[in-house]
């Protein structure tokens, strides 16, 4: 047995056996497994099922997850189409062409919602999620930032990218892998998004692009990207640095075209030279698919198009993934012919409805001052008014939800508000009017419970170590 091994075992349960309970287990079964190892024969497919499903049900209930931006909740017939293409590898396009033409009627429903300048010139394609869309468009940036610094006989070295201080982890990963410096612009109470402030001081010949997010995971606060772009033109007419955008839509980029279509935020503004999104967060569809399109062609350098013969034809490849599900591009497709853009409207609308109704509710209830109301993307986060009490904490209120079911995260803001402590709801399509309700009056009921403790609960059982952004 390894270290490793060894390790594992000590931290991912106590008792390295899983035992089976007798009325699952037919005759000449095992009784008993090692839950590191594989078994050495086979087992009955029910007995196995049942084992999965039992483990499985000790996980929290998705409904009533509200830390997630993922969708929890499909119809029958999404469930149904589910089912039907699991086996699909949106790779192979060759074998599955009808699935590769779906994918692209996607990502081109999506440059027309967004305001791409010409329909005939542009890219994009889908990914495994987000994350994956955003790593593309970052990559964009940095190898047209090189090509443009090889032309000019200048060096390639030290790129770096602009961001808020509050972006999801995401971005940290990419100039991680990328060797990228991430420039972070502080988040203050005065400036709780990247609005444009101080801009100048961050931009230099070697940056490759700014990050503008349409609703921030911390808040559901959406960067204002023309004040963005506008500050950018200003750096650009006193230095001559011409430095482009992508916007990080994970969320909003499905909310904003339909439910604040007067917004502008995405290629209606000209420095914006790609945008990303979740097609599993706002886009409605199970966890497996994000998207990311293009300008034109000319901003995707044709370095990061693979070209590869497989499977009998010539398939142009663009994804830093290879084999993936294709039945989430079946389901997102599905959902852009179910719903239409009233239908996207109104379930996103509805949305906002129920999160502005319970941030309301929230903001009546004496301990706790709005960080945001939830009417961008449907989510918002509140914090404890300063000198409330000094009996609890909003970790305490968030495990004390917990017992009751709800998931509603507790966490320190992002650098230098890192001292600030916010507590967030997500809302999405599975959580209605009576369920908000229903979750408004659990936590009045915690805030009296912890309002009547006579001392402080232990800190370190609410360290809040549970969550991590």
């Amino acid at each position: 047995m390894t270290a490793n091994t060894t390790k594992a075992r000590q931290t991912t349960n106590i008792d390295p056996t899983l035992s089976v309970n007798p009325v699952f287990v037919r005759p000449g079964e095992a009784t008993e497994f090692d839950k590191f190892t594989m078994p050495a024969g086979p087992s009955l497919p029910e007995t196995a099922y049942q084992i999965v499903h039992d483990e499985a049900i000790l996980d929290g209930n998705s409904r009533l997850n509200l830390a997630t931006f993922v969708s929890t909740w499909m119809d029958d017939h999404a469930l149904k189409l589910y089912s039907e293409s699991a086996d699909k590898n949106m790779i192979d396009k060759d074998e599955y062409p009808a699935t590769a033409a779906i994918e692209d009627r996607c990502w081109r429903i999506l440059a027309d919602l967004w305001h791409v300048p010409d329909p005939t010139d542009t890219i994009g394609t889908s990914a495994i999620g987000s994350s994956e869309a955003c790593m593309l468009g970052g990559l964009a940036l940095k190898r047209l930032w090189q090509e443009k610094r090889k032309a000019e006989g200048k060096s390639t070295e030290r790129p770096n990218l602009i961001m808020s201080a509050a972006v999801q982890v995401v971005w940290e990963k990419f100039c991680n892998y990328w060797d990228i410096e991430p420039r972070y612009v502080p988040v203050s109470r005065e400036h709780l998004v990247l609005d444009g402030y101080d801009l100048e001081n961050y931009v230099d010949e070697n940056t490759i692009g700014v990050v503008a997010i349409l609703g921030q995971t911390f808040t559901g606060l959406y960067d204002p990207v023309e004040a963005i772009a506008k500050k950018l033109d200003e750096i650009e007419a006193k230095t001559g640095l011409d430095v482009k955008i992508h916007v990080d839509g994970a969320s909003g980029a499905m909310v904003a075209p339909f439910c604040q279509p007067d917004l502008v935020w995405d290629f209606q503004i000209d420095r914006v030279n790609s945008i990303s999104t979740s097609g599993h967060k706002y886009g409605l569809v199970y966890p497996g698919v994000g998207w990311v399109v293009w300008r034109n062609t000319a901003v995707l350098p044709e370095s990061m198009i693979f070209h590869v013969s497989y499977l009998g034809g010539d398939m142009p490849t663009l994804a830093l993934n290879f084999s993936r599900p294709g039945a989430q591009v079946l389901l997102q497709y599905y959902q852009f012919l179910r719903l239409g853009r009233e239908g996207y409207r109104e379930v996103q609308q509805n949305s906002i409805d129920v999160a502005t109704y319970l941030s309301s509710g929230i903001a009546e209830m004496g301990p706790f001052e709005l960080m945001s109301k939830g009417d961008t993307i449907p989510v918002f986060a509140w914090i404890l008014k300063d000198g409330y009490t000094d009996k609890w904490s909003l970790y305490d209120l968030a495990d004390r939800l917990r017992m009751k079911g709800w998931l509603v995260p507790a966490y320190p803001m992002a650098d230098d508000m890192s001292d600030v402590v916010l507590q967030r709801i997500v809302v999405k399509v599975g959580l209605s009017r009576d369920l908000a309700s229903a979750l408004l009056a659990d936590i009045k009921g915690e805030v009296q419970f912890l309002d009547s403790l006579d001392a402080p609960l232990p800190r370190e059982a609410s360290s809040g170590s549970h969550f991590h952004h």
